[in-house]
């Protein structure tokens, strides 16, 4: 009777850990796969274009760098298209207006 109890007690541990096991790789498996997390762009280069034709450059890339950090997209184009990137479109600063360029 102890052997039973035993044995039942160790395939109920046996298959909780199984499980666990298998929701972990499946956690892992998924990063890998389009997560946007992991996608990372290269923000030197994507607002050195945004801001090129900027009458303030350097100001339009320190702001550009910060929302592309914050928000890992920067729009296509020199100006606009900011459907493209909502983070990057309702970013404000203190006084309400638009952080990024």
């Amino acid at each position: 009777m102890a052997f039973s109890k035993v044995l039942i007690i160790s395939l109920i541990f046996f298959l909780l850990v199984l499980n666990l096991v298998e929701a972990d790789e499946t956690a892992i498996g998924n990063e890998g796969e389009g997560s946007p997390k992991n996608k990372s762009i290269e923000c030197g280069g994507s607002c050195a274009a945004r801001c090129q034709l900027s009458s303030r450059p350097r100001l339009c890339k320190r702001a550009c760098g910060t929302c592309c950090r914050r928000c890992n997209c920067v729009p296509p184009g020199t100006a606009g298209n900011l459907e493209v990137c909502p983070c990057y479109a309702n970013m404000t600063t203190h006084g309400g207006r638009r952080k990024c360029p």
